[in-house]
């Protein structure tokens, strides 16, 4: 199929575009048949050098079936050569099938959380638990004197022990 089509010219930054007659399997840049005329986007929109045409050669390539790009049928339709209208697709705003199941469960998971919050707060209040102080225990230094005592027992036992055997 036969395209007529912008090729990129120009240097990094200061672009230039030839319009060329070429297939439509051809690179962006690469063979092309004819070159029928240039567009200069770097100058004023009303400046008559912005969008050269040769319509005669373009008129030609139409009629053996050639298709004009987007951009080329806006040019073409400046110059009545061709009618163009502004594409319509409504579909083109619409978000994809994954972002429509992201904004499903993302609904679902926040129904959830309010209807979980709703109801928090219509079920009674539980009542508070009586909260049981214990005992606070001894400090080690206590015990420490409690170990001593069996042991001064002990002691004291010993020595009646002794006098038992002295009598005896």
């Amino acid at each position: 199929m036969l395209k007529i089509r912008l090729a990129r010219g120009g240097a990094k930054k200061r672009p230039y575009y030839s319009i060329v007659v070429a297939d439509s399997h051809s690179p962006r840049d690469g063979r092309f048949i004819e070159k029928v005329g240039t567009y200069n986007p770097l100058l004023k929109r009303d400046d008559p050098a912005r969008v050269t045409l040769k319509l005669e050669s373009i008129q030609a390539w139409i009629a053996k079936g050639a298709q004009p790009t987007d951009r080329v049928a806006r040019f073409l339709a400046q110059a009545g050569v061709v009618k163009w209208e502004h594409g319509n697709n409504p579909n083109k705003g619409k978000p994809g099938k994954k972002a429509v199941e992201r904004t499903e469960e993302r609904a679902q998971r926040d129904a959830a959380a309010a209807a979980a919050l709703e109801e928090a707060k219509n079920a009674p209040a539980p009542e508070p638990e009586p909260v049981v102080e214990a005992a606070p225990e001894a400090p080690a230094a206590e015990e420490a004197p409690a170990a001593a005592e069996p042991a001064a027992e002990e002691a004291a036992a010993e020595p009646a022990a002794a006098e038992d055997k002295a009598e005896g």
